[in-house]
């Protein structure tokens, strides 16, 4: 078994897919980099602008000038009704920072890798993780070496068992990979780790107000184990998702459609979430893990960290059977 993984590894690393990842990941985190040091400069010149202060900035001042500027909004005639709670919530959030003295602003390598892993895991992540699974079986078919492959004295649960596990490895160094990119990347950047930073997380909005009671208060390089470790168990669904399809048709591009498509239509099935609450099973939509640490995420009563997982790991579980399911008895002549 270990000689068929190393194997699957060599494959899938001799098509550079691994590079092309490497190189997509390390040009975003460049711009989400650049983005983020863009909009605190931002904030700054904003906060100089208003209070004519232009040196030793305190991350005080700058939460409380954002609590001025979202109170102006909350009193404008134009702000829309069903933005009101939010930015109520936020002021409230922004007050339990400074009461509680946790900097939420200033930019570090530990809060920007969480930030990134946390727009990412939506979308991006399973991009990523599509185009490293997406051909994973049925690249043997489209090549035709799919012979030569199960001429050898070996089973073929083992055969696909083996795939399967260098796809796992593989997941796990792409995220890896993203930690480490992010890390570098950021801190050429803000010249700070900040790993040792307090970060909080479990809040509550009960009745439209902020509820802090249940709130936990962590290191950031504690919370960035949780954020990445969620996006490891979301990558490898998405991959296990892919290999599935990937044993179930016999085209490398029907297999990338298939998925890609299941990805914006589920962005698109979210708006309909509220009035087709049944699409709550559908995986996609269960894939935004990190949101429900701020407990303030809940697209539709009964969604919550606990529901999303167990629909992964079911959606995970029922890929993996039907691929060795169909893998093992399906004619493979070619």
């Amino acid at each position: 078994m270990l000689s068929l993984v190393q194997n699957e590894v060599n494959k899938i690393l001799a098509k550079k897919k691994m590079l092309l990842i490497t190189g997509i990941l390390i040009i975003l985190a460049i711009l989400f980099a650049y983005g983020q040091n863009f909009q605190y400069n931002n904030t700054i010149e904003r906060y100089t602008k208003a209070n004519g202060q232009s040196i030793n900035i305190s991350w005080q001042s700058l939460v409380k000038q954002q609590i001025v500027d979202l109170t102006n909004r909350l009193n404008s005639p134009y702000v829309k009704a069903s933005e009101i709670n939010s930015i109520k919530v936020r002021i409230q959030q922004n007050e339990y920072y400074l009461d509680n003295n946790i900097n939420p602003i200033t930019p570090s390598s530990g809060r920007f890798s969480e930030k990134l892993m946390e727009q990412a895991i939506f979308l991006l992540l399973p991009l990523l993780i599509i185009i490293l699974a997406g051909d994973s079986v049925c690249s043997e078919f489209s090549s035709r070496t799919i012979k030569v492959l199960l001429t050898r004295a070996v089973p073929r649960w083992k055969v696909l068992l083996s795939k399967y596990l260098s796809l796992v490895i593989l997941i796990s160094i792409v995220i890896l990979e993203t930690a480490l990119i992010s890390i570098i990347v950021s801190f050429a950047f803000f010249k700070t780790l900040g790993f040792n930073e307090p970060v909080a997380t479990g809040f509550k909005v009960v009745a439209g107000t902020l509820d802090a009671s249940s709130v936990i208060r962590v290191f950031q390089w504690q919370y960035l184990i949780l954020i990445y470790s969620l996006g490891w168990f979301v990558s490898i669904v998405v991959g296990t998702i892919s290999f599935m399809v990937s044993v179930l048709v016999r085209n490398t591009s029907t297999s990338i459609g298939v998925m890609m498509a299941s990805l914006i239509g589920g962005s698109f099935l979210q708006l309909f979430l509220t009035d087709w609450p049944s699409v709550k099973y559908f995986f996609v939509l269960n894939l935004n893990l990190p949101q429900y640490l701020s407990g303030t995420y809940q697209p539709i009563a009964n969604m919550n960290m606990l529901f999303s997982s167990l629909v992964l790991l079911f959606w995970a579980a029922a890929a993996l059977l039907v691929s060795f399911l169909v893998f093992t008895k399906q004619d493979v002549l070619v």
